[in-house]
């Protein structure tokens, strides 16, 4: 180190005060500087006087420092680093200076405190793993920094360098990359972190209570895939939960749809599925939720009751929010029946973040929302047993209305797989497959058949972040859905493609667009790469403004692995088998597109999932054409094709067409048992 070379130290003085001193001079055996020092007290704002010794212990060395300057009070120009603008925030790190220390912003929601449990050694390895991306002479700063977040937060997250930029999808153009794919990549990103769309934007969480956009690996060898072991890998920092669009950069926020509902009950709406709301107004439907767009808002049960009363009667379209805990309103719904012998809602579902029931996806009705955040920490077997109790006072209530006709289904969120764990009244009869409960999945009643017909959450972005651009993107989507009617399609797919066309038609009328200008469509193999031929035209002529990013929700015909969700409905033993996922991430790899990602956890918890996902950028020209038609056609008849294996006949029906269309493409067809005795002959005679 140079002798002029300036850093600052952590100096810890006799009465236990802490002050930052600056340096010129660092004797040290050691190119690591590791700060181990427990500081009681943080004060940046006072001045040292000259010629004071210091030291700290690291593993086998001692560190010197003489400190011969004044505080780092004496503010440097050079010091102050904000990085305030896109460009500073494209060159990295920055370490050269250090950023100024930043801590949680109490103005936006922010993750619970985690409890891993670390001991002495697993905590040292958090602290190592965390100061690995930093140069050493700024570890004498950042541990303790980190130590200080690992022990309150249960995770190093890094607060420090946070951008001052604000996070949002910027036009592509402001990006100073060299490459509009690596711009679109941070246009994505940034959406991701976007204030209006992340759950906790300071913890990197898009959605679901912890579906982080970054840390540093993911993937778990499946003896170690378990949420003990998540908790602890997490906090070590080796490991993240990616749900499904949250850690690929392609989370576009609230727009789903319900269709043909009449009342629906439902909770645990977040980011993503809040457009409920809205979908159930769109539909016709008296929607009952917990959270998103909503057109009422009460916290008194009987106001709710009396609303919902009021609009079955007025036979009127209505979104009505309740602020508490859902299962109070399950079971107020039993006593509504009790009295009255009146069914309140006919439909009936959950979407709460069961795939982490215990660390704030699930709030136990028996607890405030900050009582159950304070116990989920400081007593977490306390706040578990809650859950559990919680848990199944709910199924309770849902199995008394099931018994007088409401229809209840599992999201395919762990609800169900959770309740059972927790000892509540779900199982199926006779079920040897370990998939399926009372309740179905409504991938077993509805989606799984849309998947096996190629229909999935297809999705762009304008990266132009020009809402005329996505005007223009809507109205091509629909004229080429409505042209591929004209020209004939089986009576099954028309119908698909007309549901699609009044979704994309409402949409914008109904303002679905929270950040990115994005929009997600329901579509096959043949209208996906329709539509982004259509799209990647647009640009090359100058129609639409900006590039196109294409995704998909990892929730697809092909893209998860889920024996709980999406691959509920396949009942030949291979529900559990993670082949599909892993294999339609290599080959989107190498078929064209721009990034993929492989997940484990989606959705229904770690270790019960195995999800992947991409992105493809349309720039007009004619090579992304082509990495369109050929990725697109395999992202979807790869899921198409392995439904078709597990004896799904829709699926059958559709890679026979897909066959046809395109004489290169070979799909091994099952033969089919057709007589059922002959199993058993077999069987009894062996």
């Amino acid at each position: 180190m140079e002798e002029n070379t300036w850093i600052n130290c952590v100096y810890t003085t006799h009465d236990h005060n802490t002050w930052i001193i600056s340096l010129r001079r660092v004797l040290c055996k050691s190119g690591v500087i590791l700060t181990l020092l427990i500081l009681s007290l943080y004060e940046r704002d006072q001045r040292l006087g000259s010629n004071v010794v210091a030291s700290c212990w690291l593993p086998g060395y001692k560190l010197i420092y003489s400190a011969l300057h004044e505080s780092t009070t004496r503010q440097d120009p050079e010091i102050i680093n904000k990085m305030s603008t896109l460009k500073e925030l494209c060159q990295g790190l920055p370490t050269d200076p250090l950023p100024d220390a930043k801590s949680r912003d109490p103005s936006i929601p922010h993750a619970p405190a985690l409890t891993p449990n670390l001991n002495l050694s697993e905590q040292r390895l958090a602290l190592e793993n965390a100061l690995r991306y930093f140069p050493p002479e700024t570890h004498v700063i950042l541990a303790p920094e980190f130590a200080e977040e690992l022990r309150s937060y249960g995770h190093i997250y890094m607060y420090r360098f946070m951008p001052d930029i604000d996070m949002r999808a910027y036009p592509i153009d402001d990006y100073p990359t060299n490459s509009r794919q690596a711009a679109a990549i941070i246009h994505m990103i940034m959406n991701n972190l976007d204030r209006r769309v992340a759950q906790f934007p300071q913890e990197l969480v898009t959605y679901g209570g912890n579906g982080q956009v970054f840390s540093n690996w993911a993937q778990m060898v499946p003896n170690y895939s378990s949420r003990d072991s998540y908790d602890r890998y997490f906090a070590l920092g080796v490991t993240m939960y990616g749900q499904m669009t949250a850690g690929s950069y392609s989370y576009i926020g609230p727009q789903g749809i319900v269709h043909g509902t009449t009342v629906f009950v439902t909770s645990g709406l977040g980011g993503m599925s809040g457009a409920q709301a809205k979908a159930a107004v769109v539909c016709g439907c008296i929607g009952v939720i917990a959270e998103g767009w909503l057109m009422e808002m009460t916290s008194d049960l009987d106001d709710l009751i009396v609303q919902i009363r009021k609009a079955r009667g007025e036979k009127r379209a209505i979104s009505i929010g309740y602020h508490g805990n859902v299962v109070d309103v399950w079971e107020r719904l039993v006593e509504e029946y009790d009295k009255t012998g009146d069914l309140l809602c006919e439909l009936g579902s959950d979407q709460t973040s069961c795939h982490n029931p215990f660390l704030g996806g699930y709030y136990p009705v028996q607890l405030t929302y900050e009582e159950g955040r304070n116990m989920m920490h400081d007593d977490p077997v306390k706040f578990k047993n809650l859950v559990q109790e919680s848990l199944r006072r709910q199924i309770a209530a849902i199995n008394k209305l099931s018994d007088h006709g409401l229809f209840f289904w599992d999201y395919g969120n762990g609800f169900l797989l959770e309740a059972s764990r927790a000892g509540a009244d779900v199982k199926k009869e006779g079920d040897t497959t370990g998939t399926r409960f009372k309740y179905p999945s409504y991938v077993q009643d509805i989606m799984g058949d849309i998947f096996s017909l190629g229909f999935g959450p297809f999705r762009w972005v304008c990266t132009s972040a020009n809402p005329d651009d996505l005007q223009i993107t809507d109205q091509l989507a629909t004229s080429v859905l409505e042209e591929a009617i004209s020209t004939g399609v089986p009576e099954s797919v028309r119908h698909q493609y007309n549901d699609n066309i009044l979704w994309i038609k409402e949409a914008g009328r109904h303002q679905m667009v929270v950040g990115s200008q994005a929009r997600i469509l329901y579509s096959d193999q043949n209208g996906r790469i329709s539509i982004a031929l259509a799209f990647n035209n647009a640009v090359a002529d100058g129609r639409l403004k900006g590039p196109v990013v294409l995704s998909r929700d990892h929730h697809d015909v092909s893209g998860t692995d889920s024996p709980f969700r999406e691959t509920s409905n396949i009942y030949d033993g291979s529900a559990f088998c993670a082949d599909m996922a892993v294999q339609n991430v290599i080959g989107d790899s190498f078929r064209g597109a721009t990034w993929v990602s492989l997940h484990n956890g989606g959705g229904v918890g770690w270790g019960e999932v195995i999800n992947g996902g991409f992105g493809l950028v349309l720039d007009g020209s004619e090579e992304a054409a082509t990495r369109a038609r050929s990725m697109l056609s395999w992202d979807v008849t790869n899921g198409v094709a392995r439904r078709c294996w597990s004896g799904n006949r829709y699926a059958e029906e559709t890679i026979d067409r897909a066959m046809k269309n395109n004489n290169k493409l070979k799909v091994t067809i099952p033969y089919h048992v057709t007589d059922d005795e002959l199993i058993s002959r077999a069987l009894q005679e062996a």
